[in-house]
């Protein structure tokens, strides 16, 4: 066969290439093509169909109907799919015969009698051969019989047959959760609880200094004792120290009342926080105190009761300051209802947003990484401190110093720096970021902000309005209020820190905003777009160049912005860009926090070589590529949840709110891990100590001084918070 007859061949399932009709084939050809197989079919089919014993018929008679003899069932075949270049020959029209008669005899018979041979022309052959498999295919192959569930299978036999759809299969899988944003409950007036916490921070601090003068009463006692004086009525009698411990301590109770209040009204949240601990071991302490008055069987030791006079004090001092912070933060975010700016969070860093208020009292009441850390560690030392009295005590079988062992442990588990890792460094960050005109929202606002260690930055933050100027304008072929409303147009559109400048350009010059089409960045450093059917290109030197405008040979400028329309320039636009101090002070205070800055300028002059020669040469910023550029610049037009509110112009009020948070997180996980070491080390060696029953080396004075000492580096730490 010629191969390019090949392409028309029809591949049929049974294997068979049938050709067009348009050939035309002998009988023999096409036996030979199909094989003997077909031959032996069509013949055991027509002797099927005759009689046993024929009778003869003369010529020219035709059978009776009762002798004709039964024909064998014939199939109409389907319309086969030929192409319709070899359409089938139509039937020819006979006469209906009767019921009983066949239509017509099958041309079958007639090509398997040997004795009435007639010719068969190659339509029928062809027809009838496709019209066979054509059948085949047509019929559905028997459905493979059902599996038979197994004896011991626990799988439930499943219909075969149902009249209705399955609900499951119908059921469509439910859509992922998508994530909601953070709820905003309801929130009360900011300046009303300003007020409240105002009225909060001065009624700790008046009681702060009497609190402080009567615990400080027995510490200068032991003081004196410890010098050899001899002080009448405590010297030598432990009825009267117990008597004026005890006294103190009472005092000191009630002017710190509100150390107690917050460590149960913590613990009704579920939160376990030094000020429980240190309202615990003052109660152990007064139980001491009474067991020395009345138990015999105590030792004669001075009880712990100045160590806990001394905890009070600074717990209160911390709970004051945190008010302090709280009435800080409050006051400033309630100067207006609409800020100016806000700073939030995103996946790349902090971001300055248009100002909002709802969220900021609900991010600033949160809980403090010193609260949820305490919560997770104070228990223990809780739980430790009462099994080492115990053992210390009953275990030896001294039951009578058990408050004694458990006020010593518990006071040196509390320490005095504990109440202090978070109140102290956010009352001097908010006092400070008050008087900078920005409030951080408390821990979680502060935490988010600074997590990524990384600002967004814009052209207004790096070049605020006042610091671009225009030094020059010059044309070329075209009128300057033309060149100056086509170039503002453009400026306008991209949306970048030029705006205002041109925008007093087309005042001065009287000219008229133009409607930009198919406006588009280019990484090149310009921008393109389309005005009144022109188009126009605006950008730097270099990106004209690579746009294959011709730029005359004596302007050289490194600034510079270049206009043309319909690829001929028409306009140099010579910007000159001056750096503030208070941008230079706010990358340097950026860059000793180990903050990132990202440039998200649309301005195509503003570039990390151009900060390098404007500001310090050492200064490192983050440039990403044009398209996430413009996506951050974007952002900052949104409004998230506000963590921290900002009152003021310019990049160092902003930086100023992302550093000090830094340094507030800093700051609160360092002094709060400290205070945990000391809280471990001063419990674990008290419990050695007593049970040993080394009162003389673990007096009252020498816990003291080791509590100071494990407290100063943590006051170290809390100033170094709001220095930078």
């Amino acid at each position: 066969m010629d191969p390019k007859d090949k392409k028309n061949v029809y591949d049929l399932p049974g294997g068979t290439d049938v050709p067009p009709c348009g050939e035309d084939f002998s009988l023999e050809e096409i036996l030979a093509e199909f094989g003997g197989s077909l031959e032996q079919t069509l013949l055991k089919a027509a002797e099927a169909a005759l009689p046993q014993e024929a009778p003869a018929v003369p010529a020219g008679a035709e059978p009776s109907p009762a002798e004709a003899p039964p024909p064998a069932e014939a199939q109409e075949p389907p319309p086969s799919p030929v192409s319709a270049e070899a359409p089938s020959a139509p039937p020819a029209e006979s006469p209906s015969p009767p019921q009983d008669i066949p239509t017509a005899a099958p041309d079958i018979l007639d090509m398997a009698l040997p004795q009435a041979p007639r010719p068969v022309s190659l339509e029928e052959i062809v027809g009838s051969t496709v019209g066979a498999v054509m059948d085949e295919i047509a019929e559905p192959d028997p459905l493979p019989p059902p599996r038979r569930r197994g004896l011991f299978s626990h799988r439930k036999l499943e219909e075969t047959e149902e009249l209705y759809d399955s609900a499951e299969a119908e059921t469509e899988p439910a859509p992922e959760p998508k994530l909601k944003p953070e709820p905003i409950g309801p929130e009360p007036e900011l300046f009303e609880e300003s007020m409240a916490y105002r009225a909060e921070f001065r009624r700790r601090r008046g009681l702060l200094p009497a609190a402080a003068v009567i615990a400080l009463v027995p510490t200068l006692l032991l003081i004196l004792e410890r010098s050899g004086a001899l002080i009448p009525q405590w010297t030598g009698e432990p009825l009267h120290q117990a008597t004026v411990l005890l006294g103190c301590l009472a005092a000191v109770s009630l002017l710190c009342r509100h150390v107690f209040f917050k460590g149960i009204g913590m613990l009704l949240r579920g939160r376990c926080t030094s000020e429980l601990l240190i309202s615990i071991s003052a109660l152990a302490a007064a139980a001491d105190c009474a067991a020395l008055l009345l138990d015999a069987g105590r030792t004669a030791v001075m009880p712990y009761t100045a160590v806990s006079c001394l905890a009070l004090v600074f717990a209160l001092w911390g709970g004051s300051r945190e008010s302090g912070g709280l009435y800080d933060t409050f006051r400033s975010a309630s100067l207006d209802d609409e800020p100016p700016y806000l700073v939030t969070e995103t996946a790349r860093g902090a971001c300055k947003q248009q100002g909002s208020v709802p969220g900021f009292y609900s991010t600033a009441m949160g809980d403090n990484a010193a609260v949820l850390w305490q919560t997770a560690f104070l228990p223990l030392v809780l739980a430790a401190s009462f099994v080492f009295a115990g053992l210390s005590s009953l275990g030896q079988g001294r039951g009578g110093d058990f408050f004694l062992n458990w006020s010593a442990i518990l006071a040196a588990g509390a320490t005095f720096a504990m109440p202090l890792c978070w109140g102290l460094p956010y009352g001097r960050l908010a006092r400070h970021l008050q008087k900078a005109g920005c409030a951080v929202a408390g821990w979680a606002g502060a935490e988010r902000i600074s997590r990524k260690r990384r600002m967004i930055l814009t052209d207004a933050d790096l070049f605020p309005p006042g610091s671009i100027n225009l030094s020059g304008v010059r044309v070329y072929g075209e009128e300057l209020p033309v060149a100056v409303s086509h170039a503002a147009s453009m400026v306008r559109a991209a949306g970048c820190g030029l705006e205002r400048l041109f925008d007093e350009l087309l005042r001065s010059e009287l000219g008229s905003y133009e409607e930009v089409c198919d406006f588009s960045f280019y990484k090149e450093g310009g921008w393109s777009g389309t005005i009144r059917g022109e188009s126009i290109l605006l950008g730097t030197a270099s990106f004209m160049r690579k746009m294959e405008i011709r730029l005359p040979g004596d302007i050289n400028l490194k600034t510079g912005l270049f206009l043309s329309v319909d690829r001929h320039l028409v306009a140099v636009f010579a910007v000159k860009y001056n750096a503030p101090e208070n941008v230079d002070f706010a990358l340097r205070m950026m860059e000793r926090s180990h903050i990132t800055p990202i440039l998200a300028s649309r301005d195509p002059n503003i570039v990390p070589e151009l900060l390098r020669r404007k500001f310090h040469k050492s200064v490192k910023v983050e440039f990403p590529d044009l398209t996430t550029r413009v996506a951050l610049s974007e952002a900052e037009r949104d409004r998230g949840l506000p963590r921290a509110l900002i009152f003021r112009e310019g990049l160092l009020p902003y930086a100023e709110t992302v550093v000090g948070s830094r340094r507030l997180c800093r700051a609160v996980r360092r002094s709060t891990l400290l205070s945990f070491f000391g809280s471990a080390a001063g419990a674990l060696l008290t419990f050695y100590l007593v049970s040993l029953g080394q009162y003389e080396l673990l007096t009252p004075l020498a816990l003291e001084v080791f509590l100071l000492l494990w407290t100063l580096p943590v006051l170290l730490i809390v100033d170094w918070a709001s220095r930078y």
